[in-house]
């Protein structure tokens, strides 16, 4: 295969005179009488590059004709100046191989806006069009920026199982995996479980599902590495058709032994900011994209996230804050506020957005609307829960820190009505070197849409899994 150059570094370095070779597809052509204008794009950045094919190439006419938009190329020449706005070099084509003819007429993306609902439809191109590339190259950032925040720390990057036994936040919506044919499942015979299925004969011999969260065997791997995190698939068999849901989504969960509430929201801070600011000096174009055609406050929330101290403040703060705006008139809510509830999306963003129009991290929640597992305070009603709730979106962050002590964690599963036979080795994590520890969970695609200000987010993964959709 002939050595090629990407564009991204054509567009950037490279000089008039230099003569190359580059591959990718065609965005436009545009033929005049003796040369034809062609967009030549491979996916490394927004732009494409200007290749400039005068008919003295060798096969010029055979060459014209199989190039439609989307066929794939491979265009060695010269670089000159161009004379065109918006373009510092141009390709002069010397030879052209076409390696994959398009119909121009009927190729789906045509020169025009598509909407997004038209563009999952063909999944299989859509990451050809200029928003959903951009998209993917932020997505590519934010994983790189990720892995390098974590091993420059020196946690260990670990790969929790995707098939378990267990529900990590004890409230199911768990997609179940199974060997048997579903038209002959076998039950039990006799006993008070007599016509439920008999799973003692499945491959596990138990029922097993589809990971919600890697966080419990992530506490495992931190009882010996004391610093671990998690970077993979997770999935919830929720019904939810919304533009905030999916069925299969990626997670970063790190874990840290010998850490408490304050060094976990010390760490979310920091990450959300490095994993910002190395976007921002990657992908520039591609940010300035959004802000210019999805989005115009994506720049400026970036710039919060990077240069703001997050605010701090405790949950019982937080409801005093927004009974206070209702109480002055400030502001009116979907949903009524009261020590106890969960909070809802507009009652973060009114805290973030409005109150301190920058990132918040709000700890110490009520102990019954949060996980068994989250450390129970010294007040007996409150645990040590944070989220991290930005401008734009809310919740961005859920962490806490864990129950270390073995007593009260007992105790909270049997609260939870959980079978704990089915949590011995958690609990025996407790009777073999217990140590405070902490951790947080974000959710990759909620991270990327926050950045890119894109609406739906089937947008920021490639084949988005939802319900009743399981194409590509």
């Amino acid at each position: 295969m002939t050595s090629s150059q990407r564009i991204k570094h054509v567009l950037a370095s490279g000089q008039p005179g230099d003569t190359l070779t580059i591959q990718g597809w065609v965005r436009t052509k545009r033929a005049s009488k003796k040369f034809t204008f062609i967009e030549v794009n491979d996916g490394s950045s927004m732009s494409g590059l200007q290749v400039i094919a005068p008919e003295e190439i060798p096969d010029y006419a055979k060459h014209m004709e199989r190039i439609g938009t989307g066929a794939s190329v491979q265009i060695s020449g010269t670089l000159a100046e161009s004379p065109g706005k918006g373009q510092r070099v141009e390709l002069q084509a010397t030879t052209i191989e076409v390696f994959g003819e398009s119909d121009g007429e009927t190729y789906p993306l045509q020169k025009k806006r598509h909407s997004f609902e038209f563009l999952r439809g063909i999944g299989h191109l859509r990451s050809r069009t200029n928003t959903l590339g951009a998209v993917f190259r932020v997505r590519n950032a934010c994983a790189n920026a990720i892995h390098d925040f974590f091993q420059s720390r020196d946690f260990l990057w670990m790969h929790t199982p995707i098939l378990t036994a267990s529900d990590c936040e004890g409230a199911g919506e768990m997609f179940t995996v199974t060997r048997f044919n579903l038209d002959s499942i076998p039950t039990i015979k006799n006993g008070p479980d007599a016509g439920k299925a008999d799973y003692s004969q499945d491959f596990f011999g138990k029922p097993a599902y589809l990971t919600v969260s890697g966080q419990l065997e992530a506490e495992i791997m931190a009882m010996a590495f004391s610093n671990v995190y998690t970077f993979g698939p997770t999935f919830r068999a929720e019904n939810s058709n919304t533009a905030r849901h999916l069925a299969e989504f990626w997670m970063v969960e790190p874990e840290m032994a010998f850490c408490n509430l304050e060094g976990n929201a010390d760490l979310a801070e920091a990450f959300l900011k490095h994993v910002f600011t190395h976007v921002m000096e990657t992908c520039a174009d591609d940010i300035e994209f959004f802000n210019k055609r999805i989005d115009d406050s994506v720049l400026e929330t970036a710039n919060n996230i990077i240069n703001s101290d997050f605010e701090r403040i405790t949950y019982t703060e937080a409801i005093r804050l927004l009974t206070k705006a209702i109480d002055s008139g400030d502001k009116s809510f979907e949903f009524p506020v009261s020590w106890g509830i969960d909070m809802q999306s507009e009652h973060e963003r009114y805290l973030a957005e409005d109150l301190f129009k920058k990132p918040v991290i709000v700890t110490d929640y009520p102990a019954e609307i949060k996980a068994f597992y989250m450390r129970l305070n010294d007040d007996g009603k409150t645990v040590a829960a944070m989220d991290v709730l930005a401008p734009r979106i809310g919740e961005i962050i859920g962490g806490a820190q864990r129950e270390e002590r073995l007593d009260v964690l007992e105790r909270r599963i049997e609260e939870a009505g959980l079978p704990k036979e089915d949590y011995w080795w958690y609990l025996d994590l407790r009777r073999y070197g217990t140590v405070p520890h902490a951790g947080f969970g974000l959710g990759f695609e909620r991270l990327v849409q926050f950045m890119t200000g894109m609406a739906n987010i089937r947008d920021v993964i490639p084949f988005p899994r939802t319900p009743d959709n399981l194409e590509f």
